[in-house]
């Protein structure tokens, strides 16, 4: 089991080593176990809500765990709300961990937050679902569920 500065540090490294805008990213085990030691963590799923219908989410409870869309769903237009929504679970001090399908808009998202004064956003990196397999399928070679961490189905 890792400590809170180990956690932190590996993140901050990853931020220093890829020139990140933000505070830094988190592979899957490591946001799940930060988790669990940091209670003021955050877990902010970006994903649309028909991707929570039809997919699952992570089996975090309470208010370590919210749903802010970065797309709406339908239409595939920008939440313009996000920030305002973001400040409604989250303090600019908060450590919060963004996760969407492959860690791609969860990247955007924390850009977005570290410029509006989230100092300590973080990007979950592979995703819920992570990269499509030769045959086109996720869940198969990287992300949350790949790496048989908790989450609840559809």
């Amino acid at each position: 089991m890792s400590t809170l500065e180990q956690l932190y540090g590996q993140a901050e490294r990853r931020a220093a080593e890829n020139n990140l805008t933000y505070a830094g990213a988190f592979a899957p085990a490591e946001a799940f176990e930060l988790l669990q030691l940091d209670p003021r963590a955050r877990l902010v799923d970006v994903r649309t809500r028909a991707e929570l219908d039809w997919v699952g989410r992570p089996a975090i409870d309470g208010a370590q765990y919210a749903h802010i869309e970065w797309i709406r769903y339908p239409g595939s237009v920008p939440n313009a709300e996000f920030i305002e929504q973001l400040r409604q679970v989250a303090t600019p001090d908060t450590p919060v961990i963004f996760l969407c399908r492959s860690a791609a808009r969860s990247k955007l998202a924390a850009v977005a937050a570290q410029k509006e004064g989230f100092g300590q956003a973080y990007d979950l990196l592979e995703g819920f679902e992570g990269d499509k397999n030769g045959q086109g399928h996720r869940k198969t070679v990287a992300g949350w569920c790949f790496r048989g961490l908790p989450w609840i189905g559809a």
